[in-house]
């Protein structure tokens, strides 16, 4: 691709996602879903003028990688403890139930062959973390239990999708199941979660002093970025999805990080206020056009409308997508209805996650054109109704009128 043609398209998904995000935000829609939007209309669905390629995939990675950093900067450390058990159980009855009951559906009713069948399970079975804390942002929940229960269980979600997508791939592949593969994996990730926050911590702790000696303007989004990078190469080299690398560097740089020795660093408030200063112009450059890359990679023309099959079968594995995370909150203990509806709808988004799944599934030649048309009208329908209704439910239960910035 010629570097004219790259400034061309850059400009488009700025302009077109600023554009519609301001319009759907004007008439109180998710502006979230502007930017999806923006990527639908630019991409193969409609104008055709960007195509998914390898350069906007590597930004778009950037940009949740970046919105990963900002959410778990504005973690509260101690409110993700306490909601601790409650997101390892919407987590796993939310992976368990989508995923069983799309495989048992798929093979044994709809007679589907098996490996196809554990992909559309595989595709049911991540929320899109992405699109899940956008939302939250947009509707200033982010700092809620609600939204702390829900990011535990999307962090957690994020690494049973990748555990299971190493499983499923696998055995697709060799036709057996490497127990010690996934194992190493598991473990891998398991250290990391225990590493990566207390060296980031530490990493961070040293760049507040040397930002106070430092004359050159640019030194904290150019060293925190690549703090950011490292952890999220690092992430990735122990198995785990990279955001999880960045999350985990937010998590160790925020006000509420607490381990033995931070007492120091608690103190440091001036350090933390310019990170977050100087770093959210930056992470609100890329994160649209991670955005814009779901609605690109949606193409609506694949999708055969006209069929038997694909109303059945997609209304069925819709209604799993939907209630198999809705019970996994239904679940939870001591948690009032409404509360448990809000968790339920927030895990619901599937977005880009989804879509690796089922691309995976069709360029190895595993899912048929009419199954991949029916997971990408599921990945369209739970990726773009959600954000109405966690705002509507918002409204309703919590009597809050929720206005966007």
């Amino acid at each position: 691709m010629e570097i004219h043609t790259v400034f061309l398209i850059l400009f488009l998904i700025f302009f077109l996602a600023r554009t519609l995000a301001e319009i759907f935000n004007y008439f109180k829609i998710p502006p979230v879903l502007g930017e999806i939007t923006a990527g639908i209309i630019l991409g193969p669905s409609l104008l055709g003028f960007v195509e998914p390629n390898e350069l906007l995939r590597i930004l778009a990675e950037i940009g949740i990688v970046l919105l990963l950093f900002q959410v778990g900067l504005e973690t509260d450390v101690s409110k993700l403890k306490k909601a601790g058990i409650k997101s390892i159980i919407v987590a796993f009855s939310g992976a368990i139930l989508p995923f069983s009951l799309g495989f048992i559906i798929s093979h044994y009713i709809f007679n589907v062959p098996l490996m196809p069948s554990l992909f559309i399970g595989g595709t049911l079975t991540a929320t899109s973390i992405g699109i899940t804390l956008r939302v939250l942002k947009d509707l200033k929940k982010e700092r809620t239990g609600i939204a702390q229960v829900v990011l535990g269980a999307a962090v957690i979600d994020d690494i049973i999708g990748v555990i299971l997508l190493v499983f499923i791939y696998d055995f697709t592949i060799t036709g057996k199941v490497d127990l010690y593969q996934v194992g190493k994996v598991s473990l891998f990730i398991l250290m990391f979660l225990v590493l990566a926050p207390v060296i980031a911590y530490i990493f961070s702790h040293f760049l507040s002093k040397v930002e106070k000696k430092t004359q050159l303007p640019g030194f904290i989004p150019t060293v925190i970025i690549s703090l950011i990078l490292l952890f999220a190469y690092a992430s990735h080299a122990f198995g785990a999805p990279e955001i999880l690398g960045s999350f985990a560097a937010g998590i160790a740089l925020s006000r509420r990080f607490i381990i033995p020795f931070a007492a120091a660093m608690q103190k440091d408030e001036r350090f933390l206020e310019k990170v977050e200063k100087e770093m959210n112009p930056i992470i609100y450059t890329f994160t649209p056009i991670f955005f814009v890359m779901v609605g690109v990679s949606i193409n609506l023309r694949e999708i055969d409308f006209s069929t038997l099959f694909f109303w059945v079968f997609g209304i069925v594995l819709l209604t799993v997508a939907v209630l198999g995370k809705l019970v996994g909150a239904y679940l939870l203990p001591r948690t009032r209805l409404y509360k448990k509806t809000l968790i339920g709808v927030s895990m619901v988004p599937r977005g880009e996650v989804g879509l690796i799944f089922a691309e995976l599934g069709r360029t190895n030649g595993i899912l048929q054109a009419d199954i991949y048309a029916v997971l990408l009208f599921v990945i369209i329908i739970t990726t773009l109704v959600p954000p109405f209704v966690l705002k509507f439910l918002f409204e309703k239960f919590e009597g809050v009128k929720v206005e966007y910035t």
